[in-house]
């Protein structure tokens, strides 16, 4: 409305806000550039809890108050309607990488005991106890599992940055930010999947075909 000046001014600094393009300015230095006079479209308000209901039924019936808007309010309605979303897919993306970690710390484990399970055998023909070979064999399948943690939460902080990289827009900007419970869930999950891995195998150790190993000829 009214004469709708164009101004070039001086930028002092930029705001870190993570959603929309807003620009801020002293109402008073405004208004001057604008050539007006003490005019405002709007009007942030902090109000006791109690007193909210009976200000916003004031405000409705207040002709010249075009819109009225409740913070509290609006979060409920972003988690009933977008936060359920966003909840339901990273559970679904959370199954997957569970499923994931578990077939890759089985299959290592698998794989080592197919390439060893002939020598493992001989030692139990000389002598050696299940646990003994179990030991051998699981062993290092854990400690290769806790050198594997900390390089998979660096690696997973490094994608996770790249990631907040590449969908950086001017509207709307994601955070990096990992919790340490997120680290703690990712842990707790290499770590039961190591173990139910290593039950799996030491189950498989109890069924080696020593026969076989004393009818090779070595």
């Amino acid at each position: 409305e009214g004469a709708r000046h164009v101004r070039d001014v001086q930028m002092v600094a930029t705001v870190d806000e993570l959603v929309g393009l807003s620009a801020y300015m002293d109402v008073r230095a405004l208004n001057r550039l604008m050539e007006e006079g003490e005019t405002t479209s709007g009007a942030f308000l902090m109000v006791d809890s109690p007193a909210i209901p009976k200000l916003y039924a004031q405000l409705k019936q207040t002709p010249a108050v075009s819109a009225v808007s409740i913070p509290a309010v609006a979060l409920a309605s972003f988690n009933d309607t977008i936060a359920k979303t966003i909840n339901v897919s990273t559970g679904i993306l959370i199954g997957f990488a569970v499923i994931i970690v578990f077939g890759m710390v089985y299959n290592g484990a698998r794989i080592a005991l197919s390439e060893r399970g002939h020598e493992l055998a001989s030692l139990r023909v000389l002598g050696f106890t299940r646990g003994e070979i179990g030991f051998m064999l699981l062993g290092e399948q854990a400690i290769l599992t806790f050198i594997a943690i900390p390089l998979g939460l660096g690696l997973g902080y490094v994608i996770a940055g790249l990631i907040t990289i590449a969908i950086d827009t001017e509207i709307i900007r994601f955070p990096l930010y990992v919790s340490a419970r997120t680290c703690l869930l990712a842990v707790l999950v290499v770590a039961v999947s190591a173990f139910l891995s290593g039950y799996l195998i030491r189950w498989r150790l109890r069924h080696l075909d020593l026969v076989a190993v004393l009818k090779t000829r070595e």
